[in-house]
């Protein structure tokens, strides 16, 4: 909204900062901060007159969770506000991938909030049916994924791009969609599986999400691409005052969020910030890279595929518990060394992310 001040700039003036994508992402970032620790308290308060007992806490997890009962949840949308007003002041509206990627975010934060208010409504983990999410889940990312298809250059249209191998392309064809529909669904569910401990999933998904952002901007720059010998995809540069959005509000949660937590995400906020990683990769050509730069989400819902897979087949368990984070928690590692070693895996591999925008 702000980009429109742009109009009365002679072009040396203040109102010429606006046209710089840097300038309104930092805007954006604190924006969404402000607002974070501004109405965090508040939504706490709110959260916690009408939930009452807070997020149900299931009874075959782990012992040391027991204490968190009362807990309330839908954390989510102190995020997911932040990241809607700052995205919204502060980007161009007229931007096609702003759209998509907000489109998917608030349809995701809209499944996950209907489930945490059955959750909590009812007191139990259950919540809205698996088939339901799935469904509504398929079908905000098939709209996506033909979405952003129209607005990709002709050369990549419906086609798959690999990092390293720069001009390999996959011609999906009609295939496109249901694969974007298995990215976006895939993170969201992802992400979902690995909030399980205070301020666990945050983090990674802010790292995952700085580096998307940086990758948004880079492929949205001619001048970035052809030195960097990646596929130009033009207007995905204004996803970074989205993702900045979203680090500035991630954060503001976190400062609640960390150990022990005051308010928990809940499906509200882990599914919006999943399904919002697969939009922004499916945006800029770069599902590939969102597997490495997002590993520990694939490793997390990994061991859930795992876990049910083996134990049907033989009656046994790989791991103590799935999600893999609960098997460490069994192990008796401790919840924050779990969280702070989860954390710098995210970083690494959100390195060897970056990493392949160079390699060739």
């Amino acid at each position: 909204m702000l980009y429109w001040l742009t109009a009365l700039s002679d072009g040396g003036d203040v109102f010429n900062l606006f046209r710089y994508i840097t300038f309104r992402a930092g805007g954006a970032f604190l924006t969404a901060l402000i607002f974070g620790f501004l109405f965090g308290r508040p939504l706490i308060d709110v959260l916690r007159k009408r939930q009452g007992k807070g997020q149900p806490i299931r009874n075959d997890g782990p012992e040391g969770h027991f204490v968190k009962a009362g807990t309330p949840t839908m954390g989510g949308l102190l995020i997911v506000g932040a990241l809607l007003t700052s995205t919204l002041l502060w980007a161009r509206l007229d931007n096609p991938f702003v759209w998509i990627v907000l489109f998917v975010t608030m349809s995701f934060a809209a499944i996950g909030f209907a489930d945490d208010y059955a959750k909590v409504s009812k007191q139990n983990t259950k919540g809205v049916p698996g088939k339901v999410r799935m469904a509504l889940g398929l079908l905000v990312a098939a709209i996506a994924g033909y979405w952003a298809a129209q607005y990709h250059p002709e050369a990549l249209t419906n086609k798959l791009a690999f990092p390293v191998f720069k001009e390999a392309l996959l011609n999906l064809g009609f295939l496109f969609v249901p694969f974007s529909m298995i990215v976006i669904v895939g993170a969201a569910n992802a992400v979902n599986l690995t909030d399980g401990l205070d301020g666990l999933a945050i983090m990674p998904v802010m790292i995952a999400s700085a580096t998307l952002g940086v990758i948004a901007y880079a492929v949205g720059r001619v001048d970035f691409t052809e030195y960097l010998d990646v596929h130009y995809v033009p207007g995905t540069g204004e996803i970074l005052i989205f993702v900045a959005g979203l680090i500035g509000g991630g954060l503001g949660f976190l400062w609640y969020n960390a150990p022990p937590a005051a308010v928990f995400m809940g499906d509200t906020g882990s599914l919006a910030l999943g399904g919002a990683l697969g939009a922004i990769a499916v945006s800029t050509k770069h599902e590939i890279v969102l597997a490495i730069v997002g590993g520990l989400f694939v490793v997390e819902a990994l061991s859930v595929i795992i876990q049910v897979l083996y134990f049907k087949r033989t009656g046994k368990r790989v791991f103590l518990m799935a999600p893999i984070h609960h098997h460490y928690e069994k192990k008796g590692w401790a919840e924050s060394t779990i969280v702070i070693r989860f954390w710098i895996i995210s970083l690494i591999l959100a390195m060897i992310g970056l990493a392949t925008l160079k390699v060739r």
